[in-house]
């Protein structure tokens, strides 16, 4: 694989459950999703000016958030007594989320349903991140490649020896690399995930553009 992930390289999820009655706590699992920053730039991020677009900054995955589930379905928007986030504690999530906006957000959506504090919740994302080894073969990526989706799991796999072919999903946005979304337990640890999140891009290949 790995010499067939060089030659690329070199030659150029279900409905959510209803959102009432979420219980702060009440969840099976997690979701860790890692956005492609390229492509994510080049469909909105050079709209808004954000600086994870700025070139020079070599952001290839950045993380998206990391979603409490049900083993079908999942919570939002959660009410919880924990208080929200200070600017600077959300701001301080910009190295590996990209902005205190995204983290506040995900906060917002996601955090509240953990049942955790704002702190621990951003812990714990920081945590998800730290446990997923990402690939080598994307790091400093200097060219626009057309991947097989298969072939991006592959590569997550082979970098994280704990996880399966069905604990990772790979999606897409038309013809671009979306995300790879990785399922964890509670404790972190990978996990299968359910088969309403097991739904993979079902394009032959997929675009990853350039890291900036």
């Amino acid at each position: 694989m790995r010499h067939l992930i060089a030659a690329i390289i070199t030659s150029s999820i279900g409905l959510p459950a209803a959102a009432q009655n979420h219980r702060a706590g009440d969840f099976d699992y997690y979701v860790l999703a890692l956005s492609w920053s390229p492509n994510w730039c080049a469909s909105a991020g050079d709209k808004r000016g954000t600086t994870q677009c700025d070139a020079g900054q070599k952001v290839d995955f950045n993380l998206h958030g990391l979603w409490p589930q049900y083993e079908q379905g999942w919570p939002s928007n959660c009410r919880t007594a924990e208080r929200d986030p200070s600017r600077r504690e959300s701001e301080a999530m910009s190295d590996i989320m990209g902005s205190g906006g995204l983290a506040w957000y995900q906060w917002q959506k996601h955090g509240r349903c953990t049942g955790l504090s704002a702190a621990g919740y951003y812990d714990a994302t920081r945590d998800a991140w730290d446990v997923v080894t990402l690939p080598d073969y994307f790091v400093d990526l200097d060219k626009d490649i057309s991947i097989p989706p298969k072939l991006i799991e592959d590569a997550f796999i082979e970098y994280n020896p704990g996880m399966s072919a069905d604990g990772i999903t790979v999606t897409c946005r038309g013809e671009d690399l979306q995300e790879v979304r990785i399922c964890l337990t509670k404790d972190l640890e990978p996990r299968d995930c359910a088969p309403d999140i097991r739904r993979d891009c079902d394009r032959d290949a997929v675009i990853m553009e350039r890291v900036r």
